[in-house]
């Protein structure tokens, strides 16, 4: 096959999955709501169907139901994988109606590029290389249901599913945002911790000598956490603070939340055994606090055959006149941190190129749909 083979059949494809785009981010998908994100699923389910791919559903009674969809499920080399996630971070009715706009160069919306994007250009790349005659090995679409949340509702029940079907790939492709054109071989951890100070209220007039102020222990304990800056490393962010009742009573009570990144393990368990520790610690006297940890994701660390699987990708691609890609790392979580714990080769952020994620501003460039398939039928075909 020439590239000219692998253009041609994704342009041929390309006004249909333009419409798919816009159709599938048209069904706002906030993590939270199981219905719209399954209505998500079952929407590339029909696609899939309608293209003669196997299908399979990992449902859940909370969470969305994970996807995986197989085409050339009787092949016996390994498998590639596509993945992304159907659920998105917007309030429903914040982009207004329709949700989607386009103009020429671009196309706006929930999800357009995290990460109803990356699934299209995924979905883009498998129909072209079904119309090539590509029978060797299975291709698979793999659909998270819960991954703007780090997978908490399904207690990670979606994401071991997706590892489980992803077992035994030569290679896996996230298909997450992708902002600079780079994509990535490296990504921080995420933990989140909520901080409940408990005090003694009394008026105010009389905090000199009764009461204890679970504002002011809880203030100790955020300037404590905000000094870990190492963009490299440890960041702690307080972003979320409620506490007290009446100007004039001292606050019985504080509640806050922690967003903390590191970069591999061994900072998580330092951070943790630290949070730990703070947390017992009595700043204000007459205070207690009891700590929970909301959220977790494990870190993508830079690893050998991560590396390999990019030099090689590069190798084709050098070969067949497609433009090679740069790697870097990154500080947002992603769940190509738990495909690589699992020890299948990964690159991640080979989504669509866009901007303004998580935010209504959100945008993807429409050019970046066929570059992207093509570098995914490529990498697939040639592997």
């Amino acid at each position: 096959m020439e590239l000219a083979d692998f253009r041609s059949a994704v342009e041929r494809l390309q006004a249909k999955y333009i419409g798919v785009w816009e159709e599938i981010c048209n069904i706002e998908s906030p993590t939270m709501n199981k219905a719209a994100v399954d209505k998500v699923g079952e929407y590339c389910i029909r696609l899939a169907k309608e293209r003669g791919w196997a299908v399979e559903t990992f449902e859940h009674s909370v969470s969305g139901n994970a996807v995986c969809i197989t085409m050339n499920p009787d092949a016996t080399l390994p498998p590639v994988c596509f993945s992304g996630h159907m659920d998105t971070v917007h309030p429903i009715g914040l982009f207004g109606y329709p949700p989607v706009k386009k103009d020429a160069e671009k196309i706006y919306g929930p999800g357009v590029t995290d990460c109803k994007g990356g699934i299209v250009a995924g979905l883009l790349a498998m129909e072209a290389l079904q119309a090539c005659g590509f029978t060797k090995r299975p291709v698979k679409m793999l659909l998270q249901a819960d991954e703007e949340i780090s997978s908490a509702p399904s207690n990670k029940q979606t994401i071991r599913y997706i590892c489980e079907k992803a077992k035994g790939a030569i290679a896996f492709f996230n298909l997450e945002s992708n902002m600079t054109g780079k994509v990535c071989l490296q990504r921080k951890g995420i933990l989140n911790f909520l901080f409940t100070v408990t005090g003694q209220e009394a008026h105010s007039s009389m905090c000199a000598v009764r009461g204890a102020n679970a504002i002011a222990d809880a203030a100790h304990k955020i300037l404590e956490l905000e000094k870990f800056k190492d963009h490299d490393g440890l960041t702690c962010s307080c972003g979320v603070i409620n506490g007290g009742s009446v100007p004039n009573t001292v606050a019985g009570a504080c509640q806050f939340k922690v967003n903390v990144r590191f970069a591999n393990d061994e900072q998580r368990e330092y951070i943790t055994r630290y949070v730990e520790t703070l947390a017992k610690t009595e700043h204000v006297k007459g205070c207690s606090c009891k700590l929970e940890k909301i959220s977790e994701r494990i870190a993508m660390e830079l690893l050998p055959r991560n590396v390999a699987l990019f030099d090689r990708l590069n190798e084709i691609f050098a070969v067949n006149g497609v433009q090679t890609l740069e790697n870097q790392k990154t500080n947002g979580g992603s769940d190509a941190a738990y495909i690589t714990a699992a020890g299948i080769p990964c690159i991640d952020s080979l989504g669509v190129l866009g901007g303004g994620t998580h935010s209504p501003q959100e945008f993807a460039y429409l050019s970046s749909l066929t570059e992207r398939a093509i570098q995914l039928a490529v990498a697939t075909y040639y592997l």
